[in-house]
């Protein structure tokens, strides 16, 4: 008997201290109530409640939650079905308004993400639907923005995950972008054909006028060394001539300060002509001043005995 009351005390002191005291984990919030009616938040960590009188109507987890959106068929403005998958990443601002603004704000937010998902693809072609995912993100999560707000939870990001044309739509697409890719490559090729011939001509070009360049330039270089050769040349001459009459000069000048006169060179004039005389001429002819100057001498006279006594 004694056994069963302390058990009983035991299991009273563990229900009183399960209802009283609260340990909430990080990134978690506990809306409570007092007797019905929201009283205040569990933060994280310990937290001690009036047993009975007060109630944890619901715990709420802070971090950013994730909720997919079943495929939705919807029709686009050129009345093509298209299939569409979306994501939506939301977290919980308000613990107090998403526990009593809507009973269930995961299943509201869905909802709203399929009519606004409608009304937007109903206003887009196809092409539009196919290339908007961003657009179509944007807009669906500003509609959500504008409609939970009131509920405590915010929309993250919206992201549109895939979107799937009918069949022959697609087997048409693929044709089409299949046709675009060959005129693309066909295209390509052409403009490498093209580059390749202007880099061609371009080379045979530069190659040429290269070649024209380096003719033009060994020809000048030959003109000029052929001009500096004449000019060195005429100089050469040109310092000869004067290297000359500067020996003639200086010979003269010799003569004259040896005391030399016309009668000397007369007679080594006439001393020349003596030795032609020995040569094999019949004929010598002496100038006239020569004669005047060597007649009191009777050289002439001598030359020509021996010139009579050879013959």
């Amino acid at each position: 008997m004694e056994w069963a009351i302390i058990v009983v005390i035991v299991v009273v002191v563990f229900v009183f201290i399960s209802l009283t005291v609260k340990i909430v984990p990080q990134q978690r919030v506990g809306v409570v109530e007092r007797l019905g009616r929201f009283h205040r938040l569990l933060t994280p960590g310990l937290n001690i409640l009036i047993p009975v009188i007060d109630h944890v109507r619901i715990y709420h987890d802070l971090r950013i939650q994730q909720a997919n959106v079943p495929p939705q068929t919807v029709i686009t403005k050129d009345n093509v079905q298209v299939q569409i998958d979306t994501i939506i990443f939301y977290q919980v601002v308000g613990p107090e308004q998403a526990t009593y603004g809507i009973s269930d704000y995961v299943y509201g937010v869905r909802n709203i993400t399929t009519a606004t998902m409608r009304q937007i693809i109903g206003k887009m072609e196809l092409d539009e639907t196919l290339s908007g995912r961003e657009k179509i993100s944007s807009d669906i999560r500003i509609a959500l923005d504008e409609a939970t707000e009131k509920w405590g939870v915010r929309i993250e990001r919206v992201e549109v995950i895939d979107i799937k044309p009918p069949l022959d739509i697609q087997d048409a697409m693929d044709k089409q972008m299949k046709a675009e890719r060959n005129k693309r490559a066909i295209v390509l090729e052409a403009e490498a054909a093209k580059q390749d011939m202007i880099l061609r001509a371009e080379g045979d070009k530069q190659s040429k006028i290269l070649k024209a360049e380096g003719d033009k330039e060994a020809r000048i270089r030959e003109a000029e060394g052929f001009r500096q050769a004449q000019e060195l040349e005429a100089l050469g001459e040109a310092k000869a001539i004067e290297a000359v009459a500067a020996a003639e000069k200086s010979r003269i000048q010799m003569l004259r300060e040896a005391g030399l006169d016309e009668q000397v060179l007369a007679y080594r004039s006439f001393e020349a002509l003596t030795e032609v005389s020995k040569g094999p001429a019949n004929k010598v002819f002496i100038p006239s001043n020569a004669i005047e100057t060597l007649g009191s001498i009777g050289a002439i006279g001598e030359m020509f005995k021996n010139k009579e006594g050879k013959k």
